[in-house]
């Protein structure tokens, strides 16, 4: 529903998920497990059968949007899904045999002290009530669904818990970013620019991918659905959210913008041809229309096909008519920049990729390392880090990796987009001593402690991989991707 998704993610129990690790089973570790059998059982867990039914209630719970539901037949998303599913099945194996439980003085406590329900510092059944509803989502299973979020934090802390750090993790851990590092460094900046797209590259990858150049106008109409035309009401009560409820329904039937507009007496405001800059084909920017309100229904994909949308705590019926799709020409400015950013992208992989092969070899040392510079017009450049935060040149991450390399290695470093990219030899390394007992310490004590949980829950993670044999019925598996 258009509102359960973003009032879902604002309570605590649903942020619990973020620091809960899910084990989703790997399909290619698994084995031979592909079968056919009963249309009713989608996999077995050991002996266990998962039938079909709950995996769908599963699916349908996710919410996708009707372009992931369009892809399910092509893609590999089902399976995804599935694996995800099998490990909460799993974790929830493992949880029972702990004897782990959340009772309802536990789940009334969660609840409670929710800040998300509260009003005047305090909780209110109103406001969670009012969640409810606007989440379209049932007590029981909201409250199900916190058991099961909570049981899982409390049984992976259980697995993690009571873990002693030795003095040696911890110096480790304060090591890899504190220490004096002097090094030579090759910028690759200009040995990467050198080499300028041709003309018949441009054209070669302009005539493959026209489909994607393409300028994108849409027309829209959308009406602010008051409380006042959906339930008479001067506010946001009970009514109106049934009523709500009601229209979206309607809508999600097959409803046409015009016969709810109608119904409701709602007040249309139309914008014909606008870009996703809100601009119309004249450049012109669109005043009137906020940027939240407009993102988000420029979002629609499909024409004809309207929702209910929340933005900035109003409500709005809203459409696309219609999509207009010109081709843009080569000599399109954004096109060439993409274009050129694509292909120096490129090369910027095939240099880095020919150079790391050199390392790997035996291919680059001090000597040689200037020779690459004399024969490239690049300078070898002296230089001494001290902290992480010394970003003159290098930015924090890359000091990171820099301080991983070892006196006498050259390594090639770089960022994730490829925009900074070089080559360092590590000449001398001191490291900073770090005081037993200090804030420093413990900073890099908690640091210790979460690097060795994540290595615990991996090892955990391939022991329930290896614990459980999980058979999936392929044929099951092909029906419902069928279905969509």
């Amino acid at each position: 529903m258009a509102t359960s998704i973003g009032k879902l993610s604002k309570s605590f129990f649903v942020k619990l998920l973020v620091g809960i690790i899910i084990l989703p089973f790997v399909f290619w570790g698994m084995g031979d497990v592909f079968r056919g059998g009963n249309q009713n059982v989608i996999a077995t867990i050991d002996s266990k059968k998962v039938s079909t039914q709950e995996f769908m209630n599963y699916l349908n719970r996710l919410n996708l949007n009707e372009e992931q539901i369009k892809s399910l037949p092509k893609t590999d998303l089902i399976e995804k899904i599935l694996a995800q599913f099998i490990g909460r099945k799993v974790m929830a194996l493992e949880i029972e045999k702990s004897g782990i439980t959340v009772n309802d003085n536990s789940l009334r406590d969660i609840i409670k002290n929710d800040k998300s329900f509260f009003k005047d510092n305090k909780f209110s059944r109103t406001e969670y009530e009012k969640f409810l509803l606007t989440s379209n989502i049932t007590a029981p299973t909201f409250e199900q669904n916190i058991v099961e979020q909570e049981s899982r934090r409390q049984f992976l802390s259980f697995i993690a818990g009571g873990i002693t750090i030795p003095n040696i993790l911890v110096e480790n851990a304060f090591k890899k970013e504190n220490q004096t590092k002097t090094i030579k460094f090759i910028d690759l900046e200009k040995y990467h620019s050198n080499k300028k797209p041709s003309q018949e590259k441009i054209k070669e990858l302009y005539d493959k991918n026209k489909n994607l150049f393409v300028e994108e106008f849409k027309s829209i109409q959308f009406a602010e659905l008051t409380t006042q035309a959906i339930s008479g009401s001067d506010e946001y009560d009970e009514a109106f959210f049934k009523q709500l409820d009601i229209l979206e329904n309607k809508v999600l039937d097959g409803q046409s913008f015009e016969k709810s507009s109608v119904e409701k007496d709602l007040k249309i405001i139309t914008i014909n041809s606008i870009d996703s800059n809100k601009k119309d084909k004249n450049n012109k920017s669109v005043k009137n229309l906020s940027d939240n309100l407009f993102n988000k229904i420029y979002l629609i994909k499909n024409e004809k096909i309207p929702e209910v949308l929340k933005v900035d705590n109003k409500y709005y019926l809203a459409e696309i008519k219609s999509i207009e799709l010109n081709n843009l020409p080569i000599t399109d400015s954004n096109v060439l920049k993409t274009i050129n950013s694509q292909l120096n992208f490129q090369n910027k992989i095939e240099n880095n990729t020919s150079i790391i092969k050199d390392i790997s070899m035996g291919g680059f040392d001090k000597v040689k390392m200037e020779k690459f510079a004399n024969d490239n017009n690049l300078k070898v450049k002296d230089y001494e880090i001290s902290n992480l935060k010394q970003n003159e040149i290098f930015t924090e991450g890359i000091i990171k990796r820099i301080f991983l390399i070892k006196d006498g290695e050259i390594n090639l470093v770089t960022n994730s987009e490829l925009t900074k990219n070089f080559l360092v030899l590590g000449i001398k390394t001191k490291y900073k001593k770090i005081e037993k007992g200090s804030i420093e310490f413990e900073k890099y004590e908690a640091k210790a402690r979460l690097n060795l949980i994540n290595n615990i829950y991996k090892t955990f993670d391939e022991n329930l991989n290896e614990k459980y044999k999980v058979e999936l019925n392929k044929r099951t598996i092909d029906r419902v991707k069928n279905s969509f």
